[in-house]
């Protein structure tokens, strides 16, 4: 027997006809399906006490000695189901053992809602053609309906990008193959069954809820209503092609002051104002590492962290001065001019700029931005120019901030901050808010920096300056 695989493992989620799967695959000698081994309210099956020896006790105690209990049958197919709310604990170590085949299978997720819903009301989960099914209608819940379906659509996310960082593959199924011989029999060919001539599906299960949707459904013309309001094909994600960014913790400051502050700056925006309030309340400390700032926390029970989001228009400015002004920047200026499309002088007349020309090269400045967060240029993507919304998810793979506050409105705000850290905000005044050029109020300026931080438009819902 050619066997490539030692195991294999089933995801699916409830309806979607894994029982019947399963079925199909205990009727082949030397293949065993050992049920919903780790769903957390039963063992396997229903009313089974032990799986391998173990109970439903040890199994929550140790979940990965029973998945090795499960997976070591020598001369034998062993596996079970796994659905998205079973034991977490194991996840990692199916994804992560390539001699453990991973067959994937879904179903329309509007007929596996109705389906459970109607097993839920009937508690009829499995039917055989001795039996009669117990006729009944569901009332079609949106907001239950669209949990379900993130959660399915989380789960199988998951799934497909451990499958694509470990390099494996899987055998897909939908609910409408397992009754086809020929796909059954192509499914156990690749696990290493190829002595099987042939896989007839098992017949000892019917469909229960064979009848249209509108007679299963008592709310169905509401139903539709509310389907339609959904977005099947992503049409308004806005797409990324932005690269991850990691939590930049060197990059934070902490103060003393008060129970603690940390403030996490976002690059462009009042970095240097902010850092020179903090030093004014007292003794500061920078250059952490993940497990020094942990520490530090430790140690300042009460502490409060933050970050300040600015304007994107204005944050761009900040990025553009730094260019024409930098004296390190003289080579990205150039490869602006050769390559980017953007009408800079040469250096020695950056300096005669007025501001209505100032305003036009801004403007193809902020083109280029566009471009370049959404993957279209060979330059990497700097943080100074990340999007916020691409820098916030980057400090929140370390850590959250307690609190986001916005460069308007410092001076309300950061009076809240100081009391929170046990500081009297009459003494301790608010970091300067920066100036910038009237031009960054043109309608067209603010029309591409929309373009180009659309994220962060929708993200923080900014709107433009007053």
């Amino acid at each position: 027997m050619n066997q490539p695989f030692r195991s294999f493992v089933i995801f699916a989620e409830m309806r979607t006809g894994s029982n019947l799967l399963e079925a199909t695959m205990n009727a082949v000698r030397r293949v065993t399906c050992f049920g919903e081994a780790f769903n957390p309210y039963m063992l396997g099956w229903p009313d089974t006490e032990t799986l391998r020896g173990m109970t439903m006790q040890e199994r929550d105690d140790d979940p990965l000695k029973l998945l090795g209990l499960l997976m070591d049958k020598p001369q034998h197919l062993p596996g079970f189901r796994y659905f998205h709310d079973h034991d977490p604990r194991v996840l990692d170590a199916i994804m992560a053992e390539r001699s453990c085949a991973k067959i994937i299978l879904t179903r329309n997720p509007l007929d596996s809602y109705v389906s459970t819903r109607l097993a839920w009301e009937t508690n009829q989960w499995k039917l055989n053609e001795t039996e009669t099914p117990i006729p009944a209608r569901i009332r079609f819940d949106p907001e239950e309906f669209r949990k379900t379906l993130g959660q399915v659509e989380d789960f199988l996310a998951r799934i497909q990008h451990g499958l694509q960082v470990t390099g494996q593959s899987a055998f897909w199924l939908n609910y409408d193959d397992l009754r086809d011989p020929e796909v059954m029999t192509g499914m156990l060919h690749w696990l290493g069954r190829t002595d099987l001539e042939r896989v007839n599906p098992a017949n000892d299960q019917v469909p229960q809820n064979p009848r249209e949707m509108a007679e299963k459904v008592e709310n169905y013309d509401e139903m539709q209503a509310e389907l339609q309001k959904m977005d099947p094909f992503s049409l308004q994600r806005i797409p990324t092609f932005e690269p991850r960014r990691g939590p930049a913790v060197p990059s934070f400051m902490a103060s003393e002051a008060g129970s603690g502050l940390i403030f996490m700056p976002v690059r462009g925006g009042p970095g240097e104002t902010v850092s020179d309030w903090l030093r004014g309340l007292g003794k500061t400390r920078q250059d952490f590492t993940q497990n020094s700032l942990r520490q530090w926390k430790r140690d300042h029970s009460g502490h409060r962290s933050f970050t300040i989001l600015r304007h994107p228009a204005r944050r761009a400015w900040d990025v553009f001065r730094n260019l024409i002004t930098g004296g390190r920047a003289a080579e990205l200026r150039q490869l602006m001019r050769d390559t980017h499309r953007i009408a800079l002088p040469e250096d020695e007349a950056l300096s005669r700029l007025v501001p209505s020309d100032m305003a036009e090269i801004f403007e193809q400045f902020l083109g280029f931005l566009r471009r370049n967060l959404n993957g279209q240029t060979t330059l990497a993507t700097h943080p100074g120019w990340a999007s916020q919304t691409e820098v916030l998810a980057g400090f929140a793979r370390f850590s959250t901030p307690d609190v986001i506050l916005r460069e308007e409105t410092l001076d309300r705000d950061i009076g809240w901050l100081a009391t929170a850290v046990g500081l009297d905000p009459d003494k301790v005044g608010a970091p300067l808010v920066g100036s910038f050029p009237g031009f960054l109020d043109d309608p067209q300026i603010l029309k591409a920096a929309r373009a180009a931080y659309l994220r962060d438009y929708v993200t923080f819902g900014f709107d433009d300056p007053a």
